[in-house]
């Protein structure tokens, strides 16, 4: 599909409390790991992300390179992942998009191949998610859901995003197996894990 009628949200408002917080601004090889999801979409050709902030947006925004970055604060952090989807959706559709890719900011070793695979596949309202299959395993993200989608966008709640609607409805998901995985960085010991040698991470 034409890349100009998809835009990207990048959800980096959470406290990160598991990690002891700071956490979109932890190194990892000298660059924070929000600054790796954001280089990984302007590498697929996506520099134009909304990116969703928190309470530490002031902190977040100063320290990272954002290009034609959009950035979005939720009011509400606290209600958990899905209420800063619904706020990056919001200005996603505002936008006109009619798909929106959501990325997660704590998932610094997101593929530029798999976000470039999830662009391709044409609009398709009777399966509006379309989300990677690891061979690896693991989470289902970056996943990419079209504006028709709203409704089921809209009544998500909690902490988890749109995992519990693949979970839920996989009539209306489009999986692409692709190679490897996209690891989340919860602790500190998953920040050590995938570092590479070398790396004071």
């Amino acid at each position: 599909m034409q890349r100009s009628t998809v835009r990207a949200v990048v959800l980096a408002a959470g406290a990160g409390w598991r990690f002891g917080g700071g956490k979109v601004l932890a190194a990892l090889e000298d660059r924070p790991l929000l600054q790796h999801v954001l280089d990984a979409l302007a590498e697929a050709g996506i520099d134009d992300p909304f990116v969703v902030l928190g309470r530490d947006a002031g902190a977040v925004r100063a320290a990272l390179r954002w290009r034609r970055a959009t950035i979005v604060t939720n009011p509400e952090p606290e209600l958990g992942l899905a209420s800063s989807l619904q706020v990056g959706w919001r200005s996603a559709l505002d936008a006109g998009a009619a798909a929106v890719l959501v990325a997660l900011a704590d998932q610094p070793r997101l593929s530029p191949a798999v976000v470039t695979a999830l662009l391709e596949p044409e609009l398709d309202p009777a399966h509006p998610i379309v989300a990677p299959r690891y061979v690896g395993g693991g989470g289902r993200n970056p996943v990419r859901i079209e504006a028709t989608g709203d409704a089921l966008v809209r009544g998500l709640l909690g902490d988890r995003g749109l995992g519990p609607l693949i979970a839920a409805r996989p009539d209306l998901v489009r999986s692409i197996d692709v190679p490897g995985s996209n690891p989340d960085v919860d602790r500190p010991e998953d920040l050590r894990a995938i570092a590479r040698p070398g790396d004071p991470a």
